[in-house]
């Protein structure tokens, strides 16, 4: 579990409460459900409205990512890569055949068959840089999702605070029902500033660090299995695969 991103959250809902008390108000002012159905599902009705199904679904299943990051072991993938160039050089690239069975990735079995197939470094590079660019920009899609809820959130806040308004000018005759009217106006415009600032764009960029590094790794595995190709020692691929890591 991605503690810092637990940790953050906790944080950052903890100062405002805080900071509410110390002001002299009350926790259960900030608590208006009406203001929060109108902020967060209009929000969430404006990020489906302009994103296609399958992007929407990867985007809010890719959200798990903020607390439960994949697992991506830079380390122990130069480390099978290597072992993989010490086989080529003893018994052929051939002998790598039954390596490819192993693998669960798509994608690393994908470049590990064109190698044991005898394709041209320049093809193997090729082709996965195509599926990797592709898979990168489907992720950079679906992590946007919480960019742009972070971007319509504020204003749809502004737009309930404009609604309370109009109820507080309508009921201006019966002070009773003023209060109500003004708190959901106000409550929502925080509703909206702080669930864009404290939630939606938080995500959006911690995701979208995940796929940069994940996008690394794979240009990586691509450079070890061209380094393998072309027959280089073992020792300089390790090497240079390092240069990933930083």
């Amino acid at each position: 579990m991605d503690k810092i991103s637990l940790i953050g959250l906790i944080v950052g809902i903890s100062a405002i409460l805080v900071g509410q008390i110390l002001e002299g108000g009350h926790i259960a002012s900030l608590l208006q459900p009406t203001a929060f159905f109108i902020v967060i599902g209009g929000t969430l009705g404006a990020v489906m409205l302009q994103s296609p199904w399958a992007t929407f679904a990867a985007g809010v299943k890719m959200g798990k990512w903020v607390f439960f990051p994949p697992r991506l072991d830079g380390e122990a993938l130069i480390e099978r890569i290597v072992d993989w160039s010490h086989i080529a050089r003893k018994e052929g690239l051939l002998a790598l055949e039954a390596q490819v069975e192993l693998l669960a990735d798509p994608f690393m079995k994908k470049g590990l068959q064109l190698l044991v197939d005898g394709a041209e470094p320049e093809r193997i590079r090729e082709v996965l840089e195509v599926e990797l660019s592709a898979q990168e920009e489907q992720m950079k899609l679906a992590a946007k999702i919480w960019e742009s809820a972070g971007g319509y959130a504020p204003t749809i806040g502004i737009l309930g605070a404009v609604m309370g308004l109009i109820h507080v000018m309508e009921n201006l005759s019966e002070p009773s029902k003023l209060g109500a009217g003004i708190a959901v106006a106000f409550v929502a415009t925080i509703y909206g500033v702080g669930s864009a600032n404290l939630i939606f764009l938080p995500i959006a960029k911690k995701l979208l660090a995940h796929i940069g590094r994940y996008s690394r790794l794979r240009e990586m595995y691509i450079d070890g299995l061209i380094g393998i190709a072309n027959g280089d020692n073992p020792r300089i691929i390790e090497s240079r695969l390092q240069g990933y890591l930083g």
